[in-house]
């Protein structure tokens, strides 16, 4: 029997220190950089997450690690972004957004494709890939000769780890009950007695790049349907108003926005979105003058 020694049982106990002047220092980063919004009321789940990015670094302190995100170069930055927010998603997550992308959008953006125009969709915060995959597999199932047509989905997130999952489309077998049978059968096929991947052909019809959405896009974007959910819900007022003025923007005319089901635009104020369903939007104007009803 192993005996434990009274500096290893100080060290397993052992509970670091997180300052407000340090919280501050945290929260700032992550407002600055990631457009996260840490109030106060956040500071235990801050120190909760963190700490265990401390005890796998090495670090004694909180303000060790205050110094290690100073450096803009290290990769802890984006290791605090992950450790800060929650990649759930699953295949066909809200699917009510999948019935109105088949009723409402689908029809035209398919007749406009036959005709010769580029269609883009983007999944923005698109986390481990089951959003834009799914999205193609409802495109796919709608339009079987979408891949012999202009028609691109475009999927990006700021984290580079979660994109390397993404672009495998290797996932465990049961997270593909939520698909439907038929595209189940079509479009997924078991790799080994516990995981399964998405078929070649829906892998090619997205492509996946990194992006942090609150910073500069490398370019503006020109899209006819954006799919934004659950990543809105970490920002503060300002940031999401900003944030869904730039996607307007970034949506052709009659585009279409769909968030997260705890999201919402302010309707207070004239956004240049009409509502087509729960949390699913069509751009009404260019200038975000026009209805909002």
């Amino acid at each position: 029997m192993t005996q434990v020694t009274s500096s290893t049982a100080r060290r397993s106990s052992f509970q670091f220190d997180l300052s407000d002047a340090e919280f501050q220092r945290i929260s700032k980063l992550a407002h600055q950089k990631y457009g996260l919004c840490l109030p106060d009321s956040k500071k235990a789940l801050v120190y909760s997450r963190l700490s265990k990015r401390l005890r796998a670094l090495g670090l004694s302190s909180f303000s060790d690690y205050c110094n290690l995100l100073s450096d803009d170069t290290s990769e802890e930055q984006t290791q605090l972004l992950t450790a800060l927010t929650t990649n759930v998603t699953q295949f066909f997550r809200e699917a009510h957004h999948f019935e109105a992308l088949k009723k409402h959008v689908f029809p035209g953006l398919m007749t406009r494709a036959r005709q010769g125009e580029a269609i883009r969709i983007w999944s923005a915060g698109c986390s481990s890939g089951q959003e834009p995959y799914s999205i193609a597999m409802c495109l796919l199932d709608f339009a079987p000769d979408a891949p012999k047509l202009d028609v691109r989905i475009k999927a990006t997130d700021i984290d580079p780890q979660i994109l390397r999952t993404a672009r495998a489309g290797l996932y465990p077998t049961e997270s593909f009950d939520a698909v439907p049978t038929q595209i189940r059968q079509a479009d997924t096929r078991a790799v080994d007695g516990t995981n399964s991947e998405v078929s070649e052909r829906i892998k090619g019809l997205v492509d996946f790049s990194e992006l942090n959405l609150v910073s500069n896009w490398p370019t503006e974007p020109q899209c006819d349907v954006i799919f934004c959910r659950n990543v809105a819900i970490y920002f503060d007022a300002e940031t999401k108003a900003a944030l869904w003025d730039r996607f307007r923007r970034a949506l052709r005319n009659d585009g279409h926005l769909f968030i997260g089901h705890s999201e919402r635009l302010d309707r207070k104020t004239d956004t240049g979105f009409a509502t087509i369903g729960v949390t699913a939007f069509r751009k009404t104007s260019p200038t975000g003058k026009g209805s909002s009803q």
